[in-house]
């Protein structure tokens, strides 16, 4: 396929980096142009608009950081509705189901392309991979045609309903994900408080009920700062604010996300919103702060 891709951030490059190798032509946008010249070695085509990267392909995908960032590419000055022949696009960020349903419509009356949200779990190791979890709202004919292209980096792609449906699946899945997280950061300073090996945790825990990928990612994470992120606070902080945001609309009771929403934000006020979300951890050990706040600094 011919595909335009816009936003090249810890996501988006690697994504494009799979459909590379899987034989599709890529054409490429991202705010900071820095990025784009790893992917023009590997023969990726550089746009210098949303606009242009969107023309003459036959799909666009992006990968931005939120809902105020996908309006702007899409509907800017420059942006993707601007393209010619524009039929659909696929949109892998993270952002409220409402917002998508609205830009969804407006797509749709300004140009006819249909809208395919199409949010992922599994982070960079799972683009890597070709393992990651997409749930998708939309037409059911226009999610197929964006499998054709997702299957280069996704292990599954599971369609669940309506335009918004799949921010509304993601917005679950960041539920779970943030409070296990949190627990994880509790478990890890209850341990080291009583005289726990801790390294030996996620290896004691494994195969039981408390195992889990995140358990196995996360504990040696917190315990061994590392230098690269696979995924800032912030980010997480900013979607389970939406999770919040969308049970007090539907009139969800979310008691334990609500406290761990309040953790996250404990944590960015420590001034470590830009590490990785493992950072979490100096909530309850407050001495690792400082060894997450170099990887900032770095």
């Amino acid at each position: 396929m011919k595909i335009g891709f816009c936003g090249l951030g810890l996501m988006g490059a690697p994504m494009v980096r799979k459909l590379l190798a899987a034989g599709h032509a890529v054409k490429v946008w991202n705010r900071s142009p820095a990025k784009i010249a790893p992917l023009e070695a590997l023969g990726a085509v550089a746009a210098a608009t949303p606009a242009l990267a969107a023309s003459d392909v036959d799909a666009v995908l992006m990968c931005l950081y939120d809902a105020d960032a996908v309006e702007a590419v899409v509907f800017g000055a420059d942006g993707v509705v601007h393209a010619q022949g524009l039929k659909w696009l696929a949109d892998h960020s993270s952002i409220p189901p409402e917002t998508t349903r609205r830009l969804a419509q407006r797509l749709q009356q300004a140009c006819g392309a249909a809208w395919v949200d199409a949010p992922v779990s599994g982070g960079v190791s799972g683009v890597e991979a070709g393992t990651l979890a997409i749930m998708a709202g939309g037409a059911a004919q226009s999610v197929a045609d964006a499998a054709e292209a997702m299957r280069a980096y996704a292990g599954r792609v599971t369609h669940m309903g309506s335009s918004g449906a799949g921010q509304a699946t993601k917005l679950c899945n960041q539920a779970i994900v943030a409070t296990t997280v949190v627990a994880i950061a509790e478990a890890i300073g209850l341990a080291e408080r009583n005289g726990i090996e801790v390294g030996k945790l996620a290896q004691a825990l494994a195969g039981g009920w408390a195992d889990s990928k995140p358990l196995q990612v996360f504990v040696p994470r917190m315990i061994d700062v590392q230098p690269e992120s696979i995924g800032a606070l912030s980010t997480m902080l900013k979607d389970v604010d939406t999770v919040a945001a969308v049970a007090q609309q539907s009139g969800a009771p979310m008691p334990v996300t609500s406290s761990v929403q309040q953790v996250l934000r404990a944590a960015a006020a420590m001034g470590l919103g830009a590490a990785e979300l493992s950072s979490v951890i100096s909530i309850m050990l407050p001495e690792r702060r400082a060894a997450f706040a170099r990887t900032i600094a770095g």
